[in-house]
C-alpha cells in the first residue's frame, strides 16, 4: 500500500476499521490508486485506442500509451497553475475524449474531482463549491449552445476560494486547457495517496434539498469498476460508446469508461443520443457495448422501424437509472440486441446486475442480482422490521462500495443511514426466492427525468421564490419519451404566468435544464391530507383526470 501522510480529509466519514478489514481480506479492496487502472493499460496495450469521439475516424483517437502521456502532462500543468494535492476540483465537461484526459490529470495532480454534469447551471454548482471547498474549476467555453464562462465569472464572484478556471476552448480571461495541457513536460511523479481516501466526489440524484456529493474512496471504486468490467465480459475487442453523461456514475464505472480502460477497450465518447446519431455511430465505430435510460432505450427500440441503419454489432446494451418494464425489455431484445442487462444502482454504492446467462425470464422481469457477495441487504416495513422474500419492503445497503456517509453533510448522515451502518436507499424492492430484485417504487420524493434524479423539494422551493406563485408542488408524470416527466401544480396569487415565463425565471437563477418542468398546472389550492400534508397523489389525480 502506498504510504500516507496527509490529514484526513474534514467532512469525510471513512469505513470503519473492521469492514474495512473484511473487504481488504476478501481481495475487493487492493489498495490500487484509481489512476493506476490507466498506468496498467498503458503497459499492457500501449498502442491500442483507448478513447476517441464519436466525430472521429476509426483508427484515430488516443491511444492508452497517448491517454497515459496526456494525463501526466495534464497533472504536471495543473501542478503549475497551483492546484495541490487534496484539492476539490468541479469538472464540468461534455462528453469528449478530454474528459478522460481531465479526470486522470485530476487524479494523477493528487486532486478530487468533483464529477459535475454539463446541465448542471451556477445553482447547482455553487452549492458543490460551498460543500466541497473546491479551488478550481475545470468547464468546456461552450456545450450545447450553453455560454459556461459567464457562470464562471458569477461563480468566482461569489465564492473567492475558486482561485483557478481552467476551460477547454477558448479561454478568454482564464487559463487555456489546451495551453496547461500541452506546455508542461510529462512528469510521471504523483503524490501519493491513501486508497481509503476519496479519490472523487459523485453528486448525488438529490432527494431532499440541493444534490448531496458521494466520496467514492480509491480502493472501492476501482472495484466498482474492475469487477463490473468482469461480469459484463469486457475485453479488448469491446468498444463502450458513452452517451449518457461521463459524469455519471452509470457510464464512468459500471463498468463505463473506468471499466473498459482496465479492460483494454476502446471507449468513445458521443453527445447526440438520438437514434439517428447513435446508430450511425454504432456502425462506424463498431460499438459492442453501451449504457442508456429505460427512455431512451424504449426510443431506440421504436426507431428501428424506420431508421435504415439499425444496430448490428452490439453485444451487450445496459438499462438502468430507472425500472424498465418487461413489455419494454422484450421489445430491445428483439430490435437491438438479444444481450440486454438490467442494472439497478445508485451513485453511493450498490449495483445489482442481471447476469449474461441468466434466462431470459430473469433479464426482463427483474432489476438484477447485487455485484458482490458480500453486499449486505436489507428489506424493511415502515417499522424498521425485516420482511421475508416477495414482501416489499425499503432497501437498505452496506458493502464494499456503498459509501459511509455523504460528504460533509451531518445532518443528511443522521437520516441516510440506520445504527448500523446500513444506507436507507429510499427504493421499494422485493426479493425473489432466486434472489433478483424487482423495484416497486420508491420512497423519497423524487422525479426521475430522462434518467436525472430532480428533488421535488428543491425545485418547489425556487418555485416559491417567484412573486406570483402563493404554492407548489412538483409531481412526476408518466411520459412515454422521458420515462417522468415533471408537472408544476401552482396556486397563482393573481394572474398567472406561464410554463415558458417559469422556466425562464428558473434559468436566470441557474436551475439545471433537466430539473425545469415540462409543464405546469394552475390549481386554485393544493390538495392536503388528514394531518395537513400536500397530497400529491390527489395532485396527479386532479391532472390526468382533466386531460
Amino acid at each position: 500500500m502506498i504510504p500516507n501522510t496527509a490529514q484526513p480529509l474534514e467532512g469525510f466519514v471513512p469505513f470503519p476499521a473492521d469492514r474495512a478489514a473484511a473487504y481488504r481480506a476478501a481481495g475487493y479492496w487492493t489498495g490500487r490508486p484509481l489512476d493506476t487502472i490507466l498506468t496498467d493499460a498503458a503497459a499492457r496495450w500501449p498502442d491500442k485506442i483507448a478513447v476517441r469521439d464519436t466525430r472521429a475516424d476509426r483508427g484515430s483517437g488516443l491511444t492508452f500509451a497517448g491517454l497515459h502521456d496526456a494525463a501526466n502532462r495534464a497533472a504536471a500543468g495543473l501542478r503549475g497553475v497551483g492546484i495541490a494535492p487534496g484539492d476539490r476540483v468541479l469538472l464540468q465537461l461534455p462528453n469528449t475524449a478530454q474528459f478522460a484526459v481531465a479526470l486522470f490529470g485530476l487524479l494523477r495532480a493528487g486532486a478530487i474531482p468533483v464529477m459535475c454534469l454539463p446541465g448542471h447551471r451556477a445553482a447547482e454548482l455553487s452549492h458543490f463549491a460551498v460543500v466541497s471547498g473546491a479551488t478550481g474549476l475545470l468547464i468546456a467555453d461552450m456545450a450545447s449552445g450553453f455560454d459556461y464562462r459567464p457562470m464562471a465569472r458569477g461563480l468566482v464572484a461569489d465564492h473567492p476560494g475558486l482561485k483557478h478556471v481552467i476551460v477547454d476552448g477558448d479561454p478568454e480571461e482564464f487559463v487555456s486547457w489546451r495551453e496547461l495541457r500541452s506546455a508542461a513536460s510529462a512528469d510521471p511523479a504523483t503524490p501519493p495517496v491513501d486508497p481509503n481516501s476519496p479519490a472523487l466526489l459523485l453528486v448525488s440524484g438529490g432527494t431532499t434539498g440541493l444534490p448531496k456529493l458521494i466520496p467514492r474512496t480509491h480502493d472501492d471504486y476501482v472495484f466498482n469498476a474492475t469487477a463490473s468490467a468482469e461480469l459484463c465480459g469486457l475485453g479488448p475487442d469491446d468498444v463502450y460508446l458513452v452517451l449518457l453523461s461521463a459524469g455519471h456514475n452509470f457510464p464512468l464505472a459500471c463498468p463505463g469508461l473506468l471499466g473498459a480502460i482496465a479492460a483494454g477497450a476502446t471507449t468513445v465518447f458521443g453527445t447526440d443520443p438520438s437514434p439517428e446519431a447513435a446508430f450511425a455511430a454504432i456502425a462506424n465505430h463498431g460499438v459492442t457495448v453501451t449504457a442508456l435510460v429505460p427512455a431512451l432505450a424504449k426510443l431506440w427500440a421504436q426507431a428501428c422501424d424506420w431508421e435504415p441503419v439499425t444496430p448490428k454489432t452490439l453485444r451487450l446494451l445496459q438499462v438502468g437509472g430507472s425500472k424498465l418494464e418487461a413489455d419494454d425489455a422484450r421489445r430491445v431484445r428483439d430490435t437491438l440486441t438479444p444481450g440486454l442487462q438490467q442494472v439497478f444502482g445508485m451513485a453511493e454504492g450498490l449495483l445489482n446486475y442481471t447476469r449474461l446467462d441468466d434466462p431470459v425470464e430473469v433479464v426482463e422481469n427483474t432489476q438484477g442480482r447485487p455485484l458482490c457477495a458480500d453486499d449486505e441487504l436489507r428489506i424493511v416495513d415502515g417499522t424498521g422490521a425485516a420482511v421475508g422474500p416477495g414482501v416489499e419492503g425499503e432497501l437498505l445497503v452496506r458493502g464494499p462500495s456503498t459509501l459511509n456517509g455523504y460528504f460533509r453533510a451531518e445532518r443528511d448522515n443522521e437520516r441516510s443511514f440506520d445504527p448500523d451502518g446500513f444506507y436507507r436507499s429510499g427504493d421499494l424492492i422485493r426479493r425473489r426466492d432466486d434472489g433478483n430484485l424487482v423495484v416497486t417504487g420508491r420512497i423519497k420524493d423524487v422525479i426521475t427525468r430522462a434518467g436525472e434524479t430532480v428533488a421535488a423539494q428543491d425545485l418547489e422551493e425556487r418555485m416559491l421564490t417567484h412573486p406570483a406563485i402563493f404554492s407548489a408542488a412538483a409531481v412526476a408524470l408518466p411520459d412515454p419519451y422521458l420515462g417522468e416527466k415533471i408537472c408544476a401544480a401552482v396556486v397563482f396569487t393573481g394572474p398567472p404566468i406561464s410554463l415558458a415565463e417559469l422556466n425562464a425565471y428558473l434559468d436566470e437563477r441557474g436551475v439545471a435544464a433537466h430539473a425545469r418542468p415540462d409543464m405546469l398546472v394552475a390549481l386554485p389550492a393544493l390538495p392536503t391530507t388528514p394531518i395537513g400534508k400536500i397530497d400529491k397523489k390527489a395532485i396527479i389525480r386532479q391532472v390526468t383526470d382533466a386531460d
